[in-house]
């Protein structure tokens, strides 16, 4: 029995000051009211003469102690050293509920290259036109002439309206030569006339003419050569 009034002090006492290091700091006043009891409770074990000096003291002990040992705020952060995962934060940086300051914002994607630019378009260009037939003898386009230049008008109308548009004709050397002369000229006006038909400004045409057989490409002795001298061309000048 003796020893078990010896031993039951120091359980009591050591369970007390356990739990009041376990609360904060602005709980010393609940420490002092539970050690007040506590102490009130061992001094009753002695002898009940002893139960207001050992609630006395208890309770300064059980307060003090939980102040000295509660919980706090060491870095001064706002958040206290029990749920301060990052508990040596800098004086005055930004920190979230865990006491961490928030994670740096993501670095800027660096700017996509600039695509170079397009290169400019040449001043001339020459549109050569060789599937384009006419009927025999004559400067009337064909249906198939007529999808061929569908195609031709398509491309012209996509350039700028300042553009100047010249339209020659050419044969081979069949025939005389003033008849070739008036055969190119017409197949150069009908080519003309089809394309501002399908749309490309007329005011864009600022030369149509035809020169014959005067301007050839190949060799009009050869099928193959008298095919390529026969021609329509249409400069761009931009």
């Amino acid at each position: 029995m003796r020893m078990v009034r010896t031993a039951l002090p120091l359980v009591l006492a050591t369970s007390v000051l356990s739990g009041c290091a376990g609360l904060q700091k602005s709980d010393w006043p609940t420490c002092a009211a539970v050690g007040g009891v506590t102490g009130a409770a061992l001094a009753a074990i002695k002898t009940g003469a002893w139960i207001g000096p050992g609630a006395l003291v208890g309770g300064a002990v059980a307060g003090g102690w939980c102040y000295a040992h509660g919980d706090g705020d060491e870095d001064g952060d706002g958040v206290l050293n029990s749920r301060d995962k990052c508990p040596h934060t800098p004086k005055g940086v930004q920190v979230d509920a865990d006491g961490c300051p928030p994670p740096p914002p993501p670095a800027p994607m660096a700017d996509a290259p600039m695509p170079p630019p397009p290169a400019p378009m040449p001043k001339e260009e020459t549109i050569v036109i060789r599937d384009v037939h006419f009927e025999f003898d004559s400067a009337r386009l064909t249906a198939t002439d007529k999808a061929e230049l569908d195609k031709i008008a398509t491309r012209l109308k996509s350039e700028a309206a300042t553009a100047r548009l010249s339209v020659t004709g050419h044969t081979d050397s069949v025939g005389s030569d003033s008849y070739n002369q008036r055969l190119s000229d017409k197949r150069a006006h009908s080519v003309t006339d089809y394309l501002v038909s399908m749309g490309v400004p007329r005011g864009e045409f600022v030369a149509v003419k035809g020169v014959g057989e005067a301007k050839p490409v190949a060799d009009n002795k050869s099928a193959s050569g008298r095919a390529q001298n026969r021609r329509t061309e249409i400069l761009i000048q931009r």
